[in-house]
């Protein structure tokens, strides 16, 4: 559960631009958990490394739950003090609720059940992303990569194998290398026209977010876990990130969105920020457990889900994260995708600098790597949105121990492979998935329908003032800017 950080702690100061060409080993676009991880690697290794961020953090940013996988990540990279629960403000978590809209059916899975490999994580936790972004930042600077704020990518000049130039905001870089860890943006795969979508229309998503504070808990997000509630259009996901807020979200086909609110009367009376409140009206479960709640006024709004940006590397550059695939937030694995694609290029760019690996040869095994890394979630992915994978999975456990092996991809437990048990327990399930949309071996459970329910009317809320804002983690010293 939450525990409150140490002492008081100051926020990051803003960076200063730099007016002239600076030059380095690499240069890395984004400074999210991808792009720290790939700094504090590379600075580690001795090489030169800027990271060029377009905002000034502190910054909001969705994707506050990780999974156990995560957690083998952070001590590998010799952070568990750093992100331990004294430091860094967050919420215990060992499992997943699942639940129909409704209410009336449901499961709950602990990652401690999964057939997962010795010694490997079951527990992770969830928290606010600027604090947790913040901390994993500071860690690369320590290590000694040069932070540079308001640095928004304005052009890339030359993208070749050991010369690397792009003009910012904040001045001209260069470098015999670059990664890009810029997220959604895609500022790389955009730039060469490689951004495209995937083709499965389950895939076509927008997702509708907000934090909430004094949601329901009781019986509800009280064992360590968040909810994920299920409904014919989509999805919500429930995530406490301290004592106080829980973030919560919709998830919905495009189509549907776009239809829901060409149908709203007067024309134009239900835009895109106020979409949120208008699915936790028509979801009992939710509407419940944020009767009392304070809610933001106007939502984020996120779209454009599910794309690939292949091939994942090119002449003088590599893609990490989001920035070379995003699959689904479904399972919360962008994290863990992010840190395992920025570790395994900053290897190997390590060794490319240091002359004991060809450029060739470490586009291809990465391509392959991020290939091998995503394929198992996406797979996982395609099956959620089908009724019959729904059916299976909120029935509860399964024969073969079959429900274990889905607990353990749950977790991140993936990499370099999963084991030999948990593949051939898939393949079944997966099987029976397909034998389930066509003959039920499990009794089919009655879908929920947000756009076909009675809202639920709003309860008026006295207004009150805004709430002090918690401290950021982890930040006592300052950042070391680039000069």
């Amino acid at each position: 559960m939450f525990r409150p950080p140490r002492t008081n702690l100051s926020p990051l100061p803003r960076t200063v631009p730099q007016p002239t060409a600076m030059s380095y080993d690499v240069l890395i676009l984004g400074g999210g958990p991808a792009g720290a991880a790939a700094a504090l690697q590379l600075a580690r290794a001795g090489h030169r490394v800027a990271v060029l961020e377009k905002t000034a953090f502190p910054r909001f940013h969705v994707g506050e739950s990780l999974i156990p996988a995560d957690t083998d990540v952070f001590q590998r990279l010799g952070l568990a003090d750093a992100l331990a629960p004294d430091a860094l403000p967050q919420v215990r978590k060992d499992g997943v609720e699942f639940l129909s809209g409704d209410g009336a059916h449901g499961n709950r899975i602990k990652f401690a059940d999964g057939l997962n490999p010795h010694g490997a994580a079951t527990v992770s936790f969830n928290a606010e992303r600027a604090p947790l972004d913040a901390a994993l930042l500071t860690a690369a600077t320590g290590a000694g990569a040069k932070l540079f704020a308001n640095a928004r990518v304005e052009s890339i000049l030359r993208l070749t194998d050991g010369d690397v130039a792009v003009q910012t905001a904040a001045g001209l870089f260069e470098g015999r290398y670059l990664i890009d860890a810029t997220g959604q943006g895609a500022v790389i795969g955009r730039h060469l026209k490689q951004r495209r979508h995937f083709e499965h229309a389950a895939l076509r998503k927008i997702a509708y977010f907000g934090h909430f504070e004094n949601v329901d808990r009781d019986n509800a997000l009280g064992d360590d876990e968040i909810s994920m509630v299920l409904c014919d259009e989509g999805w919500f996901w429930m995530i406490p990130i301290d004592d106080r807020r829980v973030s919560i979200g919709m998830v919905l086909d495009s189509d549907v969105a776009k239809d829901v609110q060409r149908r709203a009367q007067p024309k134009g009376s239900l835009p895109n920020h106020q979409m949120l409140a208008w699915g936790i009206a028509r979801c009992p479960l939710i509407a419940q457990r944020t009767q009392n709640a304070t809610c933001p006024e106007k939502n984020h709004v996120a779209s454009d889900f599910s794309y690939t940006c292949a091939p994942y590397s090119g002449p003088g550059h590599f893609l990490v994260g989001d920035a070379a695939t995003f699959l689904d937030p479904v399972f919360s694995t962008g994290i863990f995708l992010g840190l395992e694609s920025a570790l395994d290029a900053a290897d190997r760019l390590d060794r490319v600098l240091k002359g004991t690996l060809s450029p060739a040869r470490a586009r291809a095994g990465y391509n392959a790597f991020v290939k091998r890394a995503t394929q198992h979630f996406f797979k996982l992915i395609q099956a959620f949105y089908a009724p019959a994978f729904r059916d299976l999975f909120l029935d509860g456990t399964g024969p073969l121990s079959m429900h274990r092996a889905a607990i353990t991809l749950l977790a991140g437990h993936v990499l370099p492979r999963p084991r030999l048990a948990v593949r051939w327990r898939m393949a079944a399930f997966y099987a029976c998935v397909r034998v389930q949309g066509c003959f039920p071996l499990v009794k089919r459970k009655p879908s929920y329908a947000l756009q076909t329910a009675t809202p639920t009317p709003p309860k008026p809320r006295p207004a009150r003032p805004a709430p002090r804002r918690q401290p950021l983690a982890d930040l006592r010293r300052p950042l070391p800017t680039g000069k």
